[in-house]
């Protein structure tokens, strides 16, 4: 350690956003400042966890053999906080990547949302960047670590500014730190009050309780004393433990703030043998939609931190969080053997299963904890409609849907809502809410009080697009092959509905579709429409219109030809027939009007305006 000892340290610049994220932190000020000690603490947390791992395999990471442990030290007079862990520590290229770089993706949203935000402690729970809470608090932190098996010690240090430095650490520091992480906080003028040790205890008490490590409070006088339970509550009876028990628990576990809106605690027995603690939250995380699509819940085997990313719940409930607990699989199990192990195969099949049944039951008993789910989630839990056959079913009948009749609608209302003679269930894809329920293809449903659900996430257009029924009735798209509602009767007789054609249907389906050619696959006359000129749609055999466009979007597919129908009883199709040269103008603009109710731009708009004007001119468009 002599040679090391007198080395110079070495001045690095932060990655840019690391900057950018730590100018936010030293110049904002925040109502929720308590955060930077748990986020400490938590990171300690991880930090014992891996060393524990990491010893089954090399047991000579732990030569004297004591348990990790974390420890608080306020020096007053110094006016410092130190916490302290004897986990894994990290070498100086680690001290550099973690402290240095922040390596997840979604940073630049984090900050424009941290930057808009009134208090970010929530987000920076979100976001996993934690450490650089402290610089909230502190105007330097020094930090010194020792990798378990190392000799070598090494010390970062940073103001908050551009950078930071990092050199080998001294004789003194090997002597003081023979394994794991010492974070000193040199705190400012304002932050005095972290070193008084009821204000430590009151955020342990709040935020850390439960870690499964000690939590040491290392006062200026007198012997430390532990001031966690670093209990695994997940072990203990349902009955010991109170709501704010478990709000704590989810907190401390998920890193978050919100509290958890539903609470699912219970022990398996028999074949596998395991403790299952689990949350769903009521806020939405930002990293929901990551392509990685990873969930969250930690396995434990008997107590040891084993995994955070053990996929022990399918992607589509990738927002749980918790703790799943076996006393049977090895200790010794690799991150490769977790996709292939039959023991993990058989909880992972038995958890999902109590996940899904929980949340069903959740929609029923408590609709208001529900909602809070569904608002947050619902997008995602749709995926496993498309994902999860076994449970598909099952999934359908806890999802809840706009309709033309209202929000958060099961398929088990629509059913008891069914018209007489109604064989299907209908539903419409597209963008938004607000451009659907003006689609003119609702017209003639609507006309006969047939509710229709209304479906805008980009799932949505996948998920139905296999064959799918609810209660025996196939649901159905407005947007795809023929529909005939003849047999359910009409809310009001209306003459316009049961009278003649206002035109000679073959003869106008012929004159548009010689107009419009290779523009559209067909031309006929509509039973979709009752006030609408035309509406698009696609083919009995085609894909939906809504999942063309979305593959097309990605290149995953062509688009193709669309059926355009007519309302035969609307004054722009009758006067086709008699239009003379202009059937083809007449034409065009029943396609492009299509077109535009659709969401999608006429082929060339300006040809579309031009046309338009020049046809309200010539008086062929009369009121």
């Amino acid at each position: 350690m002599t040679e090391t000892a007198t080395a110079a340290p070495e001045s690095q610049p932060f990655q840019a956003e690391v900057a950018e994220l730590l100018n936010l932190m030293v110049h904002s000020v925040y109502s929720e400042t308590d955060i930077f000690l748990r986020e400490l603490i938590s990171n300690a947390s991880d930090a014992c966890d891996k060393l524990r791992y990491e010893a089954i395999s090399a047991p000579e990471l732990i030569t004297d053999g004591a348990p990790p442990v974390i420890r608080i030290v306020p020096d007053k007079k110094a006016g410092t906080l130190s916490v302290v862990d004897t986990g894994i520590g990290m070498d100086r290229q680690e001290l550099i990547d973690n402290l240095g770089t922040i390596a997840r993706s979604g940073t630049k949203s984090f900050l424009s949302r941290l930057t808009e935000a009134k208090d970010g402690a929530g987000l920076i729970g979100q976001f996993g960047v934690g450490f650089y809470a402290a610089f909230m608090v502190a105007e330097r932190i020094v930090v010194t670590s020792r990798r378990a098996g190392s000799d070598q010690v090494f010390v970062w240090s940073s103001s908050g500014g551009s950078g930071f430095e990092i050199a080998p650490g001294s004789e003194d520091d090997a002597g003081r730190i023979p394994r794991g992480t010492e974070i000193v906080l040199h705190l400012k003028e304002d932050a005095k009050k972290y070193l008084e040790t009821h204000e430590i205890e009151r955020i342990v008490r709040a935020y850390s309780d439960n870690i499964q490590f000690p939590i040491e409070l290392v006062p200026e006088e007198g012997e430390p004393r532990q001031i966690n339970s670093a209990s695994a509550l997940w072990q203990r009876p349902k009955s010991e433990l109170t709501p704010e028990d478990y709000k704590q628990a989810y907190q401390q576990i998920a890193g978050a703030f919100d509290e958890p809106a539903m609470t699912l605690h219970y022990r398996a027995e028999g074949r596998q043998s395991y403790a299952v603690l689990l949350f769903a939250p009521s806020a939405k995380p930002f990293d929901l939609f990551d392509q990685a699509r990873k969930g969250k819940v930690r396995l434990y085997v008997r107590r040891v931190f084993i995994a955070d990313d053990a996929d022990l719940l399918p992607a589509y409930l990738r927002f749980i969080r918790g703790v799943i607990d076996s006393e049977d699989l090895p200790l010794n199990i690799s991150r490769e053997m977790l996709q292939n192990n039959p023991q993990l195969a058989q909880i992972r099949k038995a958890v999902t299963s109590r996940v899904v049944s929980e949340l069903e039951a959740l929609g029923d008993k408590e609709p208001e904890a529900f909602a809070k789910i569904w608002d947050a989630f619902g997008a995602v839990i749709k995926e496993g409609i498309w994902e999860d056959f076994e449970r598909r079913d099952k999934v359908l009948a806890l999802s809840r849907f706009t309709t033309t009749k209202g929000e958060k609608r099961s398929l088990k209302q629509y059913a008891e809502d069914i018209k007489p003679n109604q064989t299907e269930i209908y539903y419409l894809t597209g963008d938004s809410v607000e451009r659907l329920k003006s689609n003119p293809k609702l017209e003639s449903a609507a006309a006969r009080g047939i509710e229709v659900l209304l479906l805008t996430d980009p799932v949505d257009a996948f998920w139905t697009s296999a064959p799918t029924d609810f209660g025996g009735k196939p649901l159905k798209s407005l947007s795809q092959g023929d529909i005939d509602f003849s047999l359910i009767p009409l809310l009001e007789d209306k003459a316009d509905d049961k009278g003649a054609d206002g035109a000679d249907a073959a003869t106008t389906v012929a004159l548009i579709k010689d107009a419009l050619g290779e523009r559209v696959s067909e031309v006929r006359a509509s039973q979709r429409l009752t006030s609408s000129a035309s509406c698009l749609v696609a083919g009995g055999d085609g894909r939906d219109r809504q999942l063309e466009r979305l593959l097309a979007m990605q290149n995953k597919g062509p688009i193709t030809k669309p059926v355009l129908e007519i309302n035969m009883r609307h004054p722009l199709v009758a006067a086709v027939a008699t239009s003379g040269d202009a059937v083809a103008d007449l034409s065009l603009l029943l396609l492009e009007q299509a077109q535009i109710l659709d969401g999608e731009l006429p082929e060339d708009p300006a040809a579309f305006a031009s046309r338009l004007n020049a046809m309200v001119l010539r008086g062929i468009v009369k009121a």
